[in-house]
């Protein structure tokens, strides 16, 4: 599994975890003056106020971003909610978000809670995460 990468800014820090990524964009889409693919790093969470960042982040559909102020010992969640959605993003993903747990063929959890992008297609080179290879492939469904 990949290492959650680190990036800090003014008194909070944004993490990525390339191994959940599903490369759905929301984060350059939303914030391109901090997430810029073409830049290194490309985190750059000086860039813009915490509030602005911290929104930009809650709309990353993988859970692969996450932020936390500097004080605080854990990534910021999403409101928790009871239970946990199942949505299929149309020719893409099975998006979870709430209280889940996932599981690979031996029982060992790979994910919980937050927010996850799983593969439906089956081209995923991250399974059972999505890495955006649907698209590519041409899948729909």
């Amino acid at each position: 599994m990949p290492k959650l990468q680190v990036y800090a800014g003014e008194g909070f820090e944004v993490t990525y975890d390339a191994g959940r990524c599903s490369h759905a964009g929301e984060c350059v889409r939303g914030l391109p003056a901090v997430f810029d693919t073409r830049a290194q790093p490309w985190i750059r969470p000086g860039a813009a106020p915490y509030d602005r960042v911290a929104e930009v982040v809650a709309r990353c559909p993988s859970g692969a971003l996450a932020i936390r102020r500097a004080a605080s010992p854990r990534p910021e969640a999403a409101p928790a909610v009871p239970g946990a959605t199942v949505a299929c993003a149309p020719d893409g993903p099975l998006l979870l978000e709430g209280a889940f747990v996932v599981k690979d063929a031996a029982g060992t959890v790979v994910a919980s809670g937050g927010k996850v992008a799983l593969c439906r297609c089956g081209q995923s080179s991250k399974k059972p995460f999505c890495d955006g290879a649907h698209r590519g492939a041409g899948f729909t469904g």
